[in-house]
């Protein structure tokens, strides 16, 4: 029987595939001593036989796979057959060893978290290996079990990916030549799972409750525009998923890096990046420069603030890939979803609305000037354009203060980016004291609607349809222009969140004033695409009539009606 499953479209694209769904986490296994005993010889062989069968698994995926999940399949099998995790797991069998004997599974489990504590302990490289140990102890309990092993499942043809949702760290294994679209019950348009399908291209629902119950094998076809996922697609389906790869492929081809109006004003299409490799593949897509440079990832999986020579090389890969183009770097953005052991309190109760972003430097003061020193100097050993700014700006004296700090660094362009509401409706004096702001929409929405971003059941408030969310750009937007007036200098206000992917808010965003839209690479095409069919004006009367609309379904659907171009576009 036909059923069909309503959830968040977070990007375009029709396709019809079987499911597979991602097998459930690994559960740990109990402690303390086996009742009875147990046959260490043979609970030893058995751990041996998982490890093999484990590093084989690996092997065999890491021999089909290609770029960075091949390298990280090929790592992660080494360690399936480290003698440190096998020999500690088989020791631990030993009833005499310290309180009786263990299963197996737990066996292995203690062992796995004592080599990952050690290398840890070693930090550098080898701590950074501590994450696979751990994907290997799952994978052999998993094993030992007679249970899938955890993590994107190994398929020989593509497939359509079910999850409740995905983890970062499985993100490093996804093949996108084998995941042809994402479905998950859980997430909401801002979580992980939306965020690696956007850079991937991957048609993808989230929030669609109930998809982790499609049997695997199941026919489906998802909609990523219309956030549906249908079972036994039929001809209509059929056609409509042909139809999509013929206008994907037309599109891909369309952009070439110069994005005007109809009328042939600029607005500038930059990329949303966080390394050199982003950044190559952003140049070679037609970004017009990087409006958000995350650098949080060359500090993420670190026990210790990497050094200013490792910072200003991780810059410069970004930086030598647009020579005379602007480059936006944001600061570091540690804490709520992205902590850090050396500069964020795990044990903050709501780190969402914690120490965070710019406010670290409240509590590690010198972590921030380090940070822009680096920068700096790679600003200076390269032709890009570069503009700073620090995520999390709440009030005038911190904007005035992160601007000393970066100018005092030798940084001619200082900026704060607007994701506090009180930011948005304060820009006007927050922006005579810096040179321009960014929109953060996917912390700005959160924090407007109170909503955690991550959670599935709140993904209908983590739209920045939201009529709160578009006046507080408005806002923004308004605010900069007085405090340009007020110092007779230009105050540019970009969108660096996810709102500037969706072509039809790119148009209200640049009715409301938006001077710059940044995304992922891969979105850069529709949005060119459907920016070339309007006017300046036009794109201010779908931004009033957005305004004006009294819900974000409201908003959304009154622009579309007026964008008949994203329909025959699929979008």
């Amino acid at each position: 029987m036909m059923e069909q499953f309503h959830g968040v479209g977070v990007t375009p694209g029709r396709v019809i595939g079987r499911v597979r769904q991602m097998p459930a986490p690994v559960a740990e296994p109990a402690a303390g001593p086996v009742s009875g005993g147990v046959d260490a010889a043979a609970e030893g062989e058995r751990i041996r036989s998982a490890s093999k069968a484990v590093q084989a698994a690996l092997k065999a995926r890491a021999a089909s796979a290609s770029g960075d999940a091949k390298g990280v399949l090929e790592a992660t099998a080494l360690m399936a057959a480290d003698p440190m995790l096998v020999k500690g797991a088989v020791k631990l069998l030993d009833a005499s060893a310290d309180g009786g004997a263990r299963s197996a599974e737990r066996a292995v489990w203690e062992s796995g978290a004592a080599v990952a504590d050690k290398l840890k302990s070693l930090g550098g490289y080898m701590a950074e290996r501590a994450t696979d140990v751990l994907d290997v102890r799952a994978r052999i309990v998993a094993e030992l079990r007679g249970l899938p092993a955890p993590g994107i499942p190994a398929s020989d043809e593509p497939f359509v990916l079910a999850a409740e949702d995905l983890a970062p760290a499985d993100t490093a294994t996804l093949d996108p030549a084998k995941v042809t679209a994402l479905i998950t019950s859980g997430g909401g348009p801002q979580s992980h799972t939306a965020i690696l399908a956007r850079a991937l291209g991957l048609p993808a629902v989230v929030a669609a409750a109930g998809v982790e119950a499609i049997a695997d094998g199941a026919e489906v076809y998802v909609d990523g525009a219309a956030g549906t996922v249908q079972t036994e697609p039929g001809q209509h389906e059929r056609d409509a998923a042909a139809a999509w790869t013929t206008q994907a492929a037309a599109l891909a081809a369309g952009f070439a890096g110069d994005n005007r109006l109809a009328d042939g004003h600029a607005v500038p299409l930059l990329a949303n990046v966080a390394t050199g490799k982003d950044a190559a593949k952003a140049a070679a897509a037609g970004a017009e420069g990087v409006g958000l440079l995350r650098t949080e990832f060359c500090f993420l999986d670190r026990d210790t603030e990497p050094t200013h020579e490792e910072q200003v090389a991780a810059y410069t890969a970004v930086f030598k890939e647009f020579g005379g183009k602007k480059v936006v770097i944001r600061t570091l953005d540690a804490g709520a979803d992205k902590p850090l052991p050396f500069l964020t309190n795990a044990d903050e109760p709501n780190p969402a609305l914690g120490v965070r972003g710019y406010r670290t430097d409240w509590t590690s003061p010198g972590v921030l000037a380090r940070q822009l020193a680096a920068i700096a100097q790679a600003a200076q050993e390269n032709e890009a354009e570069i503009w700073v700014m620090a995520p999390m700006i709440a009030t005038t004296d911190e904007a005035a203060h992160f601007t000393r700090l970066a100018k005092d660094a030798g940084l001619k362009t200082a900026g704060v980016m607007v994701e506090v509401p009180s930011a948005a409706l304060t820009s006007a004096h927050i922006l005579q004291n810096a040179d321009f702001a960014s929109l953060g929409t996917n912390d700005l929405t959160q924090y407007a609607m109170a909503a955690d971003r991550m959670l599935g059941p709140l993904a209908h408030l983590n739209d920045p349809w939201q009529p709160a969310v578009l006046h507080l750009i408005k806002a923004t937007c308004d605010g900069a222009s007085a405090a340009s007036a007020a110092t007779g200098t230009a105050k540019p206000v970009g969108v660096c969140g996810e709102a500037a992917a969706d072509p039809a808010l790119a148009a209200v965003l640049v009715g409301l004033g938006v001077t710059t839209l940044s995304m992922s690479p891969r979105a850069l095409p529709a949005v060119n695409r459907v920016l070339a069919t309007i006017t300046v004006d036009e794109a201010r009367q779908l931004a009033a009539a957005a305004l004006a609309a009294p819900t974000a379904e409201a908003a959304r659907d009154a622009v579309r009606a007026s964008l008949p171009i994203l329909d025959e576009l699929g979008l």
